[in-house]
């Protein structure tokens, strides 16, 4: 699938996320964000929280089994634990993006890359998906407590026979985009550290620029609207809760 043009009367606002490093804010609904992958290869995590009710946030388990899939791609929504839709998948051009695997901590990046301290290594230091998004958690007074399963976008991970796990170098290509558009108000917190199993010999981080813009009203022949018939359901809990 081909990435739409923004329209200049409706571009909000751009945003470098540089590899390696962390992002976060609040994006507000009717609002979409591209997220583009600059080099090729980035994995870019995420995880959502209702700004109002911070209680609220991102459900892995609920955004998989109400749409019957272990990925996510275009048409797909990411619910919260109250059954509401933080953000839908507009437009994507990679086609699947990482659902479970979470994010890595320090240990894992010591053990396969090495010690790196600020001290030392200054913005090169290697950043872990953990504590990256630990730091922006704590700007709006969450903590480890809060930190759940993440969105990863552009990587993919399959599973064979007998249920190992594998992480599919290449899923992303340079210049591919994916495109939320945000149905509810919704705290985003990014990191752009490396996939937990990407089995890289070095420090495999790319940056991801994100653009914002004014997206269409959402009609009722939406294509996630009408993906699946939980979105339907999910579209209208949405609705009521915001009007």
């Amino acid at each position: 699938m081909t990435t739409t043009t923004i329209p200049a009367n409706k571009l909000r606002w751009e945003h470098l996320v540089p590899a390696g490093t962390h992002w976060s804010g609040v994006i507000r609904r009717g609002t979409a964000l591209r997220f583009t992958d600059l080099e090729g290869g980035a994995n870019c995590a995420l995880i959502f929280f209702n700004p109002e009710e911070k209680l609220e946030r991102y459900n892995m388990p609920d955004t998989l089994k109400a749409q019957h899939t272990a990925l996510l791609s275009r048409g797909h929504c990411l619910y919260s634990d109250m059954g509401r839709i933080f953000a839908s998948i507009i437009t994507d051009t990679v086609g699947w993006h990482d659902s479970f695997c979470g994010v890595s901590d320090a240990g894992m990046v010591a053990g396969k890359y090495g010690e790196s301290h600020y001290q030392q290594a200054r913005n090169e230091m290697l950043r872990n998906g953990r504590d990256s998004l630990l730091i922006e958690l704590g700007k709006y007074g969450l903590g480890p407590r809060d930190l759940g399963p993440t969105v990863n976008l552009f990587s993919k991970v399959v599973a064979d026979e007998q249920g190992q796990l594998a992480f599919v170098p290449g899923n992303s290509k340079a210049g591919d985009s994916v495109d939320l558009r945000f149905e509810m108000d919704t705290l985003v917190c990014i990191s752009t550290a490396p996939h937990p199993l990407n089995n890289s010999a070095t420090y495999d981080a790319h940056p991801v620029k994100l653009t914002a813009w004014a997206a269409d009203p959402v009609g009722t022949d939406d294509y996630c609207r009408n993906f699946r018939p939980e979105n339907q359901r999910g579209f209208i809990n949405t609705e009521r809760y915001r009007n």
